[in-house]
């Protein structure tokens, strides 16, 4: 063990793989000391060499030495780390990598604490008393340690730059300013310096003026962010609390009506039970008409069956028939329509603009409406990425660029065959469901119909049923080079504007709103839909001419 008052060399107990303190200390055979799982993992790379070396003195060992902790050097290292302190305080005067070094020491350098703007040159704290021990050194500007002296001298006369040439916004020395810079605006750098500081000074208390408005706004917002969450947060507690009442109420009338009906229902059946006996007379006539009406019903011919329709005679009244209701469910029909009404009014009600919280800055989706979105800004924030499926294409038609590019080819494409495939007319639909607000952009040349239809819309076949836009299941926007065309269900609406090569469409679904807008550096309205959607929607592209394309863009 060290004796005490002897100081302990820290660099004699590091290891000279890690540069710290053994940890686990082990000799090898030639002396060196290393920590155990240094030494490990250095001949562990070894391995495949056979040959086991020390990283010091590069002595090699075959086989690998077997190496045990030792005792005595853990002891001392113990020892070290209790006077670490010490060690410690001495060592970080030594400049490291990133810290500038005293440009007088030998050897080891220590850490500078001082450079001097005139010598150029930097001092630790023993090489700087002079000057603070010299009168005319005491004069010399000393500043915080910088690596950056040798940028104050002149590169082409070696001398300290001490001037300043506005005409070129640049430090130069004397003998620049009678050389190159003769004629010049020359001041001193020092002069130039206060100029500068006092423009600094002036940027500095702008910016911090502006730092103390903004930390006002801040407070400001933040006030304004528990004003409106304590003001939400009421108005959900207490609309929670009104539509309760109104859902019990509701279900107390709900289950009033329910009696009612099945009070009615009992007394009509005892009713007609005891009418039936009456009706069995007439039976075999109602199943004769009933035979002439079902073949009538199977007849394919529409001409033939509406010709035919008129022609069938009703059923012939029973004699006894006399205060016979044989239609009691109307009475059923006004209580649904009596309760459907007070539907329709509640949902005026909902609906009405003084119960229509405005939500500008959320996406509530309830039971109001939103307003469609001004700007693409807006539209943006209900994209969906489209992709086609494949199962859906039309064998003519490529699809390309993750499936969301369509090419009308000249040859059929190798698709293997789908229940799904539309067969005659070269479209696809896409494989994402659409509902809620979603909005999407089509790029398109030439011709294309961009399109929303129901999932059972026809695949197969030549006639309108499965053409977009030809039916009751499906809009088309016909784009060509000339002309908009809006197509449902057989009727064509005739679309006004210059034909963009970029489409928008929005799809409000739970409000029945799909609007299709030209996209330019402003969103231009081409056509809105205000209908009723049953079913979810799908996205759908049809290309008219070989070689056109249509796809869907991915929007940021």
């Amino acid at each position: 063990m060290a004796q005490k008052g002897v100081p302990l060399d820290r660099e004699s107990f590091s290891c000279s793989i890690c540069l710290d303190l053994l940890k686990d200390p082990v000799t090898t055979p030639c002396g060196h000391s290393y920590c155990m799982n240094c030494i490990k993992v250095h001949w562990d790379t070894e391995d495949g060499k056979k040959l086991h070396s020390c990283p010091q003195c590069r002595k090699t060992f075959t086989p690998r030495p077997v190496l045990l902790k030792s005792t005595m050097l853990a002891d001392l290292v113990e020892q070290l780390k209790k006077t670490g302190l010490q060690a410690a305080a001495a060592d970080h005067c030594y400049a490291g990598p990133e810290d500038v070094a005293c440009d007088v020491c030998t050897g080891r350098r220590r850490k500078a604490f001082k450079s001097c703007l005139v010598c150029l040159v930097s001092y630790c704290e023993k090489h700087l008393q002079p000057h603070r021990d010299v009168p005319p050194l005491k004069k010399h500007k000393l500043v915080e340690p910088s690596n950056k002296l040798q940028e104050n001298i002149c590169s082409r006369h070696d001398e300290v730059m001490k001037m300043f040439c506005r005409t070129d916004q640049q430090c130069i020395c004397y003998l620049c300013s009678v050389d190159d810079h003769k004629g010049h605006d020359t001041v001193s750098a020092a002069a130039e310096r206060t100029e500068r500081q006092r423009e600094l000074e002036g940027s500095r208390l702008n910016i911090q003026q502006r730092i103390q408005d903004r930390e006002e706004d801040v407070k400001l917002l933040h006030q304004e962010v528990e004003a409106v969450n304590l003001s939400a947060d009421k108005t959900a507690e207490d609309s929670e609390k009104i539509f309760t009442q109104l859902i019990r109420l509701l279900e107390n009338r709900s289950s009033d009506v329910k009696q009612q009906v099945r009070s009615l229902q009992k007394r009509e059946v005892s009713r007609v039970k005891e009418l039936q006996e009456k009706l069995e007379q007439e039976i075999a006539e109602l199943k004769r008409n009933d035979a002439e009406l079902q073949k009538l019903s199977h007849t394919e011919d529409h001409n033939q069956f509406l010709h035919n329709y008129p022609s069938l005679s009703p059923p012939r009244e029973s004699t006894d028939s006399t205060g016979i209701n044989i239609r009691p469910l109307r009475y059923f029909e006004d209580v649904t329509a009596a309760v459907s009404q007070v539907r329709d009014e509640l949902q005026d009600v909902l609906r009405d603009k003084r119960t229509n919280a405005s939500l500008a800055v959320t996406e509530v989706d309830v039971l109001l409406p939103q307003a469609e979105p001004k700007t693409r800004a807006g539209f943006l924030r209900y994209s969906r990425e489209i992709t086609l499926d494949p199962n859906t294409a039309h064998t003519q038609l490529l699809l390309s660029d993750g499936n969301r590019k369509a090419t009308l080819m000249s040859k059929h494409q190798s698709y293997s065959s789908h229940t799904d495939r539309f067969t005659h007319c070269c479209q696809v639909l896409s494989r994402e469901s659409l509902t809620g607000r979603c909005y999407w952009e089509v790029e398109w040349r030439e011709g294309v119909d961009v399109s929303v239809s129901y999932k059972n819309i026809i695949r197969t076949g030549s006639s309108g049923e499965c053409l977009f836009g030809l039916n009751d299941k499906s809009w088309a926007l016909h784009c060509d080079k000339n002309s908009f065309t809006l197509f449902h269900n057989f009727v064509h609406t005739p679309v006004s504007g210059p034909p963009p090569s970029r489409v928008g469409v929005y799809l409000d679904h739970s409000a029945g709103v799909l609007s299709f807008y030209s996209v330019s550096e402003t969103m231009t309205l081409l056509h809105r839909v205000q209908t009723s959607f049953t079913q979810p929607l799908y996205a759908g592209l049809r290309i008219y001419c070989c070689g056109d394309t249509a796809e869907f863009c991915k929007v940021k």
